[in-house]
């Protein structure tokens, strides 16, 4: 008499997902880790990318990292995320953005929380789960000019900011 339980989930480990198969979306993996954790730290498992190095570039380094993480969502909604997928994934990127953006906790913040790799993780669940769909273009449309009002205020925050540090650096750092 066999007393194991049925493994329910055996057909999806053994099947093949168009996340594993398909170029684009491997390319949204290597983009991912080239981003998050494609350095380590010697003598540690400690593992960061490119995403906490640009972080420390003036707002030019978020906005980029931004603008690369954006278009890794773009990818995979094309490759069928869904709704509820994107918006967690547009959320990760959202806090990874905003308080990447904050000098010296950004930074910090930027080492630990690697939002692309917990997107491609999402993605990767989903697609497991078989629920992926064919193309979302009105999804896409949504998310592009979600993104990309979320870019310009990034962008205009940032230049705030630095104007700010500018005018004050003039009225008190003089010579």
């Amino acid at each position: 008499m066999d007393t194991s339980l049925p493994n329910k989930y055996a057909r999806l480990r053994s099947a093949t997902s168009p996340a594993d198969t398909d170029a684009r979306l491997q390319w949204v993996n290597q983009v991912a880790r080239l981003m998050d954790s494609q350095f380590r730290l010697p003598g540690t498992n400690f593992r960061f990318g490119l995403d906490p190095i640009l972080g420390l570039i003036p707002v030019v380094g978020e906005l980029g990292t931004f603008a690369i993480s954006a278009a890794l969502i773009v990818t995979m909604v094309r490759h069928g995320a869904s709704r509820k997928v994107v918006v967690l994934m547009v959320l990760n990127i959202l806090l990874d953005t905003v308080v990447g953006s904050i000098p010296v906790i950004g930074n910090f913040f930027d080492f630990a929380y690697k939002s692309n790799e917990r997107n491609v993780r999402l993605l990767r669940r989903h697609y497991g789960e078989g629920k992926y769909q064919g193309r979302g273009t009105g999804l896409i449309a949504a998310l592009l000019v979600g993104l990309l009002a979320m870019f310009a205020l990034v962008a205009w925050g940032s230049w705030k900011v630095l104007l700010w540090l500018w005018e004050y650096g003039q009225q008190h750092w003089t010579y």
